[in-house]
């Protein structure tokens, strides 16, 4: 039997059990593993707000597995995707108390100071929360792109595309300020944080999205040319 190469392994064919192409079932296996982890550790140490975000991240993952054939997203997104909700999950489970080696901390991961630029309000920047919004927001931005991407065409106006794909962007982020408002009335104790915190995750959540933009000129635009 012939070995397989690494080209042919992460081929985009769909092959096998659920039609999933190879390289995907790293990133299932992938997913499983972190969600399944988190939902028994927030199950033990009764944290029901992550198991509120828990239930949400299962939501997202059959959503996106269920689409998969037609959303047709590529790895860059999947693994981004993947990758956002293992920061989240592990940002409000791992322990770091006062923090560690050079970095500052209150308590979880979320809290810990990245790099102290300047304080504002009861918080300061930058820290790991800010750093997974800007994240995240930056791959919803990217998702978005890949969905309207077969709409576009050789007149399309870019002009217009990077504002609105920012705007969908910022749209979903505000979304998701909503969700983080539901665990804060459903729940007696989270660690969301007061009026600056949801303003600053607003804020990363648009310099991601100006992040991605770059990444969509200088990545996938000039894919389509080459």
């Amino acid at each position: 039997m012939k070995p397989q190469n690494s080209k042919n392994f992460w081929s985009r064919k769909p092959t096998g059990f659920l039609g999933l192409r190879n390289g995907e079932w790293f990133l299932v296996f992938f997913n499983l593993a972190y969600i399944l982890a988190f939902a028994f550790y927030y199950l033990s140490i009764k944290n029901y707000e992550f198991l509120w975000y828990v239930v949400v991240l299962i939501f997202f993952f059959l959503l996106i597995g269920l689409t998969l054939r037609k959303t047709n997203f590529d790895y860059l997104i999947l693994w981004l995707l993947s990758i956002w909700g293992f920061l989240h999950m592990a940002g409000g489970g791992i322990w770091i108390g006062n923090g560690f080696w050079i970095f500052k901390g209150s308590g979880v991961l979320y809290s810990l100071e990245i790099v102290k630029l300047f304080s504002i309000g009861d918080t300061i920047v930058l820290k790991f929360d800010q750093f997974v919004h800007a994240f995240g927001f930056g791959t919803t931005t990217l998702v978005a792109y890949s969905l309207l991407k077969p709409y576009f065409n050789s007149k399309t106006n870019y002009k217009i595309i990077y504002p609105v794909l920012i705007a969908i962007a910022m749209g979903l982020g505000a979304l998701n300020e909503i969700v983080e408002f539901v665990a804060v009335v459903a729940f007696p104790s989270t660690g969301v944080g007061g009026y600056y915190n949801t303003a600053l995750d607003l804020v990363f959540n648009m310099i991601g999205s100006f992040i991605a933009i770059f990444v969509i000129y200088f990545y996938y635009r000039r894919k389509i040319y080459k």
